[in-house]
C-alpha cells in the first residue's frame, strides 16, 4: 500500500468545488511540488489530507488508516504528518525553543526535558541553536519559517505538508527556507510542497503536480511539467509565470509598472544583474521612446512583454506597436543620444516577429 492513497476526493463549498474525483496515490520518500492558479485546490487537497478540511466524499488513507472514516481517532495519524504554514502560526508568547517543545508535550506526552532536547538538536538542523531563546518578533520571516520546520522535524514525522512555505518571505529570505528544504528532501522524507515559487517546484520535487479543473490536471516530472507539458492548460500556465505582459498607455503607472516587473524578475530568480538590465531597459524605453509619441496618440497603447528562460538565460523583449500608426518612428533616436547609448549597451534588436512586433535581446 502507498504511504498516502486519495480515492474520489471531493470536496465542495456553497459556491464552490475545488476539489471533484481526485485519485492518486504518493510513495514513501517521494517529494511532490503542487502548482497551478489560484483557487485550483492546492492548499485544500493539503488540509484534507491532514483533516483540517473535511472531505465531502471520497477516501484518503495515510499509513492505512482512512482518514475520512467517522470513527478515526485522527491524533495518532496527525502525529505522523507535519505542517508547515505560509504564516509560520507560531506562538509569540513562547520562544522559538518553546513552541517547538510544545507539540512534543501535548501530542506525544514528551517529558520537558526530552522535548526541549529534542527541539535544541532540530534548532541545529536548520542552523537556529543560537537563536533558541528569541520571541518569533525578534526573528527575521525566513527564522520563523525554519523554526516551523524545526517545529515539524521534532515531531518525528513520515510525511510533512508545506503550504506555501516561502509566500510571506521578502526574496532575500527565501533561499535560507529552500537550502533547508533542500536538505530535508534528501532525508528520505515525503514531503508534499504547495508553491508558487517556481525554482522550488522545479528543482526540489520529484514529481510535479499540476492542479486545475477540480483535480491533478498534469502529473509528471519536473522536466516533463516545466519543459515538455503535455496538456494545454499546464503549457499556458507554465508561460504565464515565466512571463510578464504590460499594456502602456499615455497615462500609465510607471511606479505601478515598474513594481509589477521588479516582482516579476524576484520570482524568477533572474539576478541581480539581469533583473537590473530589464528594469532599465524597459524604464528607458517607455520614458524616453513611447510616451513622447504616446502623448500625440492618447487612444492607443503598446504592449510590452517580457519572457525569461532558465535562471534569467536568454531573455526577450517584444514590443508590439501595431495600434500605431506605421509612418510614426518608434525607435529612432540618433546614436550620441543618451538613451540610446543605455539602450545599446542593455539589448539587441532582433529580427521582428512579424510586422509591428519589435523583439530585443535583453544581454
Amino acid at each position: 500500500m502507498s504511504l498516502i492513497e486519495i480515492k474520489n476526493l471531493r470536496k465542495e463549498y456553497p459556491n464552490a468545488v475545488p476539489l471533484d474525483n481526485v485519485s492518486v496515490n504518493i510513495e514513501a520518500g517521494e517529494v511532490v511540488g503542487i502548482i497551478g492558479p489560484s483557487g485550483t485546490g492546492k492548499s485544500t487537497l493539503l488540509r484534507c489530507i491532514n483533516r483540517l478540511e473535511t472531505p465531502t466524499s471520497g477516501e484518503i488513507w495515510v499509513d492505512g488508516v482512512n482518514v475520512c472514516d467517522p470513527n478515526t481517532n485522527l491524533a495518532p495519524v496527525r502525529s505522523k504528518m507535519g505542517m508547515v504554514f505560509q504564516s509560520f502560526n507560531l506562538f509569540p508568547h513562547k520562544m522559538a525553543v518553546e513552541n517547538i517543545m510544545m507539540p512534543q508535550q501535548q501530542l506525544l506526552g514528551v517529558s520537558a526535558i526530552d522535548a526541549y532536547n529534542e527541539a535544541m538538536a532540530q534548532l541545529r538542523k536548520v542552523g537556529l541553536e543560537n537563536r533558541a531563546r528569541r520571541y518569533p518578533d525578534e526573528l527575521s520571516g525566513g527564522q520563523k519559517q525554519r523554526v516551523a520546520i524545526a517545529r515539524a522535524l521534532a515531531m518525528h514525522p513520515k510525511i510533512i505538508l508545506f503550504d506555501e512555505p516561502t509566500s510571506a518571505l521578502d526574496p532575500s529570505m527565501v533561499s535560507e527556507v529552500l537550502n533547508v528544504m533542500s536538505d530535508l528532501a534528501k532525508t528520505g522524507l515525503t514531503m508534499l510542497i504547495v508553491t508558487h515559487e517556481m525554482r522550488l517546484a522545479r528543482d526540489l520535487p520529484s514529481r510535479v503536480f499540476f492542479m486545475d479543473q477540480g483535480g491533478i490536471y498534469e502529473d509528471g516530472t519536473p522536466d516533463q511539467i516545466f519543459h515538455h507539458p503535455q496538456k494545454e492548460r499546464t503549457r499556458n500556465f507554465i508561460y504565464r509565470i515565466r512571463s510578464w505582459e504590460y499594456s502602456v498607455g499615455a497615462d500609465v503607472d510607471i511606479y505601478e509598472m515598474m513594481g509589477s516587473l521588479e516582482a516579476f524578475c524576484q520570482r524568477q530568480f533572474l539576478g541581480r544583474k539581469a533583473s537590473n538590465s530589464c528594469q532599465l531597459a524597459i524604464e528607458e524605453l517607455v520614458t524616453g521612446y513611447f510616451l513622447p509619441v504616446l502623448e500625440k496618440y492618447p487612444d492607443k497603447t503598446i504592449e510590452v512583454s517580457l519572457a525569461a528562460g532558465e535562471e534569467g538565460k536568454e531573455i526577450f523583449l517584444t514590443v508590439n506597436r501595431k495600434s500605431i500608426p506605421d509612418r510614426v518612428e518608434l525607435f529612432s533616436k540618433p546614436e550620441d543620444d543618451l538613451s540610446s547609448i543605455l539602450l545599446h549597451k542593455l539589448m539587441e534588436r532582433q529580427p521582428d516577429r512579424e510586422e509591428g512586433i519589435a523583439v530585443f535581446h535583453i544581454k
